[in-house]
């Protein structure tokens, strides 16, 4: 006999097969993401370590991280091992050996380490980062609290959405025209921080004001019934709520901010550079001090130099190291967010 049929059995229609399909195309350009992700960060992870791990304790290249770049010579002689060292040690090996002897090759910033560029990287995105929170908030504040809505208001908000889209190339012009000519303040710590953080403002103000909007006005109107002033009901009873949507913005700021490279080859960073920010003479002077970097040592060692098997080393190295300090920094802000949302919650 044969079954009955059961009227609440799903029909598989055409439109049904429709849906099965764009569930299938939409999952494989997600997996597709993941895998092409995986591969890129993989690679950087199983070359990078090849510069920072080694077999012998500590197991760890110390010197990578806390020296300086160096020229990497390389000495080969028939009947001897191939010498590789970098230049403080040649300078010591050519007073105690015949150098003629030797068939020599030199490959540049393939040797040493890249502790400038860690340092100069840190104190690119702490301090633009510091004051694109500043102004980001303020302005949010202001078109968030403040303003009344308007042609004018409505103009301000497309144009900062706007300036979202402008390429870096074009903040580094800007910035170099008008922080290191205009303001006459040459290559220095205090450019780049402003031209990097006129870069991530418009991603800042747009989430800080849609972070302020989605606090309920009852707590504003509860605040201002009790007499408040409005700037201490913005202060106490709305951007504390706020900020966990704020430090979400900061986040994607801090990514683009540490791995931009136009702006800051125009603004903040030096090739090679022998003195630290801080080896000044006036407290003054740390703020009009270039520094190297990472992403712009990247550019360098990968583009404007021979490329061998000493500075494709270098390159995934300083890559992986790059991958770490922002992922540092990111998970810093990442706590900072969790920690507020579990003290103010509604």
């Amino acid at each position: 006999m044969h079954a009955p049929n059961n009227p609440f059995r799903k029909q598989v229609t055409a439109n049904l097969r429709i849906e099965a399909g764009i569930n299938w195309l939409l999952r494989l350009c997600a997996y597709a993401i993941v895998i092409a992700a995986s591969i890129i960060f993989l690679t950087i992870f199983w070359k990078g370590s090849k510069a920072l791990v080694q077999p012998t304790f500590p197991f760890i290249n110390i010197g990578f991280l806390t020296e300086r770049p160096e020229t990497l010579h390389v000495l080969e002689k028939e009947g001897s091992p191939t010498l590789s060292m970098g230049d403080r040690e040649f300078r010591e090996f050519e007073k105690t050996h015949d150098i003629s002897a030797y068939k020599k090759a030199s490959y540049v910033y393939a040797a040493g380490g890249i502790f400038p560029n860690i340092v100069g990287t840190v104190l690119l995105v702490i301090g633009s980062m510091t004051i694109a929170l500043v102004l980001g908030i303020f302005s949010a504040i202001y078109l968030s609290e403040y303003s009344r809505q308007g042609p004018f208001i409505h103009m301000v908000r497309l144009a900062i959405l706007n300036l979202a889209g402008v390429p870096s190339i074009v903040f580094g012009l800007f910035g170099f025209g008008m922080f290191v000519l205009a303001f006459n303040w040459g290559v220095s710590l205090l450019a780049g921080w402003f031209t990097l953080a006129f870069m991530v403002l418009p991603v800042i103000i747009t989430a800080s004001e849609e972070s302020l909007r989605a606090v309920p006005k009852g707590f504003r109107e509860g605040s201002l019934a009790l007499g408040a002033t409005q700037w201490q009901t913005i202060r106490q009873n709305v951007l504390p709520y706020a900020l966990p949507g704020i430090l979400t913005s900061s986040i994607l700021g801090i990514a683009r901010v540490a791995g931009e490279t136009a702006p800051i080859m125009f603004t903040a960073a030096f090739v090679m550079r022998d003195e630290m920010p801080w080896q000044v003479k006036h407290f003054t002077d740390f703020f009009f001090q270039g520094v190297m970097a990472l992403p712009y040592h990247i550019y360098v060692v990968s583009s404007k130099i021979p490329q061998n098997e000493y500075t494709e080393k270098v390159q995934y190295g300083t890559a992986f190291v790059f991958l770490v300090v922002v992922i540092g920094i990111a998970l810093a802000s990442v706590m900072a967010r969790i920690k507020m949302r579990n003290r103010y919650k509604w």
